[in-house]
């Protein structure tokens, strides 16, 4: 393998989730190479997985870490724990490029009471070994956002205002930004019939769809981004005080609705050439991270077995340009 060190040269538009919920996955190492030769330069892991992590080490690659949904009761209530959980898992990995620590991924319910207490234990435990530079964020659903469209008017759902204004207050402070999946598809699937063209969650609408003040959407993507930044600022009473992150966003190629591997490489070829524009009222990169990396034969049945860029068998799905290969890989 070549040198890595001009990692960010030809790098890709965007990033990559790596979920795990298969039984048929290649090793680690097999991932890192899978990166590097399509150009991903950022990563996202659900969990703190030393296979993963070790392989990850030293590459140059940046690493979204989350602290699973069943540790933050542990992490909320010990500030101790914490630190050993930051211990074991961050510290044991210097190498590791950690950006974002995603304390939970779409916690809810009841398991919300734990959210905030267990990012200040963390922050906390960061701050006192030296890695404060990672920031503290927690990653939301999609279902959260109870207004899409007109994005100007994006507002979160009432019942999850509670918990949320914290995890705002929050990240304000600490200057972290918030993790939110997005799933234009979901948003079409969902939607009475006949109220939504799929060229508008596909980006291949032929002019603008949504006419928002000044602002004119062409793409449901745009549109969600642009509503969960007003949700913010609706939610905190004020504007711009925490960045947005699209943590999660992919289009599945079987298993269900409009599931077909032609609108799956449409949706993220066009995605991957489309973030680095902005939306309409943020015309600047949107930092983006496509779910998934494989197909996870462990997951329901459906869609949700589909959503992968690759098969386990390192095949591609379908073919994509993410970006030019980093150098040094032939």
């Amino acid at each position: 393998m070549g040198s890595i060190s001009a990692c960010t040269a030809g790098a890709a538009s965007v990033g990559v989730c790596y979920g795990m919920s298969a039984n048929n996955l290649p090793p680690a190492s097999t991932l890192v190479g899978m990166l590097h030769d399509n150009g991903f330069n950022s990563v996202r892991l659900y969990a703190p997985d030393s296979n993963a992590l070790a392989a990850l080490g030293g590459t140059g690659i940046s690493v979204i870490v989350g602290a699973p949904n069943y540790v933050l009761p542990d992490l909320a209530t010990s500030a101790s724990a914490a630190a050993a959980w930051v211990r074991a898992n961050i510290e044991a990995h210097s190498s590791v490029s950690f950006r974002y620590l995603s304390v939970g991924n779409e916690v809810a319910g009841s398991d919300t009471q734990y959210l905030v207490p267990a990012m200040e234990n963390v922050y906390g435990a960061l701050a006192v070994a030296g890695l404060s530079h990672i920031s503290v964020t927690t990653a939301i659903s999609q279902a959260t956002i109870a207004v899409h469209i007109p994005p100007s008017a994006g507002d979160f759902a009432d019942g999850d205002k509670p918990f949320l204004l914290p995890v705002l207050q929050f990240l304000q402070r600490t200057g972290a930004p918030l993790l939110a999946n997005l799933y234009p598809y979901f948003v079409y699937t969902y939607s009475p019939p006949d109220t939504m063209d799929i060229s508008f969650p596909l980006f291949t609408a032929a002019g603008t769809v949504v006419q928002d003040g000044e602002y004119g959407y062409q793409n449901m993507f745009d549109a969600s981004v642009d509503a969960v930044h007003a949700a913010v600022d609706r939610l905190l009473g004020a504007s711009g005080g925490v960045g947005v992150v699209v943590s999660e966003t992919g289009w599945p190629s079987a298993g269900g609705e409009e599931a077909s591997v032609e609108n799956a490489r449409t949706y993220n070829q066009n995605l991957v050439s489309h973030v680095g524009k902005g939306t309409p009222r943020r015309p600047w990169k949107v930092e983006t991270y496509l779910f998934s990396m494989f197909n996870e034969n462990l997951k329901e049945a459906g869609v949700e077995q589909n959503w992968g860029l690759f098969y386990p068998s390192t095949d591609r799905v379908y073919p994509i340009n993410y970006g030019t290969k980093w150098p040094g890989r032939r």
